[in-house]
């Protein structure tokens, strides 16, 4: 049986930013990814938005981490060369109605240490000519990001840092003993003996902990998923920010407009809440799609929507539940030493990657 110090369970961006910062803190790393790539699931269809840090419950994990990760994220990407851009937001109220809505969400941004500019309906019209509200607030340190770029850069990095990733690899049990946690890849017999385990399974974070022979059935949480559909634009942008809605539930951010590094528009995602993993796109979800968007954007052309892309959110709250915050349970939690599990890690996690891997390192130590 071989023995490593480290092993991480995901090749996603939060397990790629986990073993990045395990291996730089020179701790032998090896990475089990199921697919035959890194960050085929939630990390590769997203919106690639680098948030401020603005919705969310101050003093939360995501409160926190996306702040401190935001900044990481961008001196990262500084560094490394990865394209990215702090093109801007707007968050929109599209009636007299939303606008204390609007000034909720100043208030919750400030209080997580994001300062947002209150814009009239001319101030905001007269930055984004296309746009139709009442009254908008505008977030300067929004941005987008390649988050495949920013992915090959954490691997690159970690493995010159001694990392290994072994694709084809999927968790299927493991066992608990005095050594360390042993582990059985593809439903085989355990072959491996591990110091630490990070499960970062994302969409399978659940399933893989339910696998842990031993583990306290107390501290997993229940899964849902909620599928997002995106369509495109075509044609070219009117816009030059991302544009957002008020939110109007708890299980997302609205059907919004995010642009890529190239200029052009998409729009999602939307909340579907499912069974199982299908990443396939229904055409005919356009339809509620055009009445969302022409409440800020009055002008979008009948036809202009293109069926694009889907993704699924590992959520550990259902339909109409308030939005959980990230789980991120070590030892100090579930009393399981050299164990970290991590649950319903969603948006923010691409931004709040760098500082979640921190978090979860000092788990660790």
């Amino acid at each position: 049986m071989d023995n490593v110090d480290a092993v991480v369970i995901g090749a996603g961006v939060i397990g790629l930013a986990i073993a990045h910062a395990l291996a730089l803190r020179g701790r032998e790393t090896l990475i089990l990814e199921a697919h035959d790539r890194f960050g085929s699931e939630t990390s590769s269809r997203n919106s690639e938005v680098i948030h401020a840090g603005i919705y969310y419950h101050p003093g939360s994990l995501k409160a926190r981490l996306c702040v401190s990760g935001r900044d990481q994220l961008y001196e990262f990407c500084r560094q490394k060369g990865i394209e990215h851009r702090p093109c801007g937001k707007l968050i929109v109220a599209t009636s007299e109605q939303q606008l204390a809505e609007l000034e909720r969400i100043r208030s919750v941004a400030q209080a997580n240490g994001v300062e947002l500019a209150a814009l009239s309906s001319a101030d905001a019209t007269a930055l984004e000519p296309a746009l139709a509200c009442a009254g908008a607030l505008s977030s300067p340190l929004t941005g987008i990001i390649d988050s495949h770029g920013y992915m090959l850069a954490l691997l690159g990095s970690a493995e010159a840092h001694g990392a290994t990733v072994a694709y084809g690899s999927r968790v299927t049990r493991l066992w608990l003993d005095a050594t360390g946690v042993l582990v059985a890849i593809n439903a085989d017999a355990p072959t491996l003996r591990a110091h630490t385990v990070i499960n970062s399974a994302g969409l399978h974070a659940t399933q893989v902990a339910r696998s842990i022979e031993g583990f306290p059935r107390e501290f997993i949480p229940t899964p849902y998923l909620a599928k997002g559909t995106y369509f495109s634009l075509s044609g070219r942008s009117p816009f030059s920010r991302l544009v957002y809605p008020v939110p109007a539930g708890s299980a997302g951010l609205g059907i919004h407009l995010t642009l890529d590094l190239a200029g052009r528009v998409r729009f999602g995602p939307d909340v579907q809440w499912v069974d199982e993993c299908n990443y396939d796109v229904d055409p005919s979800r356009s339809q509620r799609f055009y009445g969302a968007i022409r409440e800020y954007w009055p002008a979008l052309p009948d036809g202009a929507l293109l069926p694009a892309y889907t993704g699924i959110r590992p959520k550990i709250t259902g339909p109409g539940e308030p939005a959980a915050d990230f789980r991120i349970d070590g030892p100090d939690l579930h009393g399981v030493r050299g164990l970290v599990n991590l649950f319903g890690i969603e948006s923010p996690g691409l931004t709040a990657s760098l500082a979640i891997a921190d978090h979860v390192a000092a788990l660790t130590e």
